[in-house]
């Protein structure tokens, strides 16, 4: 949670100095990364394992485990990505990288527009009429 936490105080940072530096012709990158191949799975630290939590980051826990000097990205393929991105005539404002990446920012952004579309009547009851 606190990590998540973290990366989205600094996505909505970032997304407000892009807007803020923008007039002044600074561009601000977010780069987005899945998993990419280098030791700082092998160098996590976790906390002992709590069985209480088993159901909620048991998963998470796992699959830490199991990735470990096995994940998809190519670290050098992403700086070059990075580097192609920030030579680009429009950058743009977010850097998706690896298809784990992509995969699970896409879900995430269908499940949001789900729920709006579900909720769209309620939301714009609020209006006032």
């Amino acid at each position: 949670g606190a990590y998540d936490a973290a990366k989205h105080a600094l996505e909505a940072f970032s997304e407000a100095l892009s807007s803020e530096l923008a007039p002044l012709g600074v561009r601000v990158l977010l780069v987005e990364p899945g998993m990419f191949r280098t030791k700082i799975t092998n160098n996590m630290l976790l906390a002992p394992e709590n069985p209480a939590y088993q159901a909620s980051s048991g998963g998470l826990r796992q699959m830490v485990a199991g990735i470990a000097g096995i994940e998809p990205g190519d670290p050098a393929k992403a700086a070059a990505a990075i580097i192609e991105v920030l030579d680009a005539q429009n950058p743009p404002l977010r850097l998706v990288l690896g298809g784990d990446a992509v995969d699970a920012l896409r879900a995430h952004h269908e499940s949001l527009l789900a729920d709006m579309v579900t909720w769209e009547a309620v939301s714009r009851s609020t209006n006032v009429s």
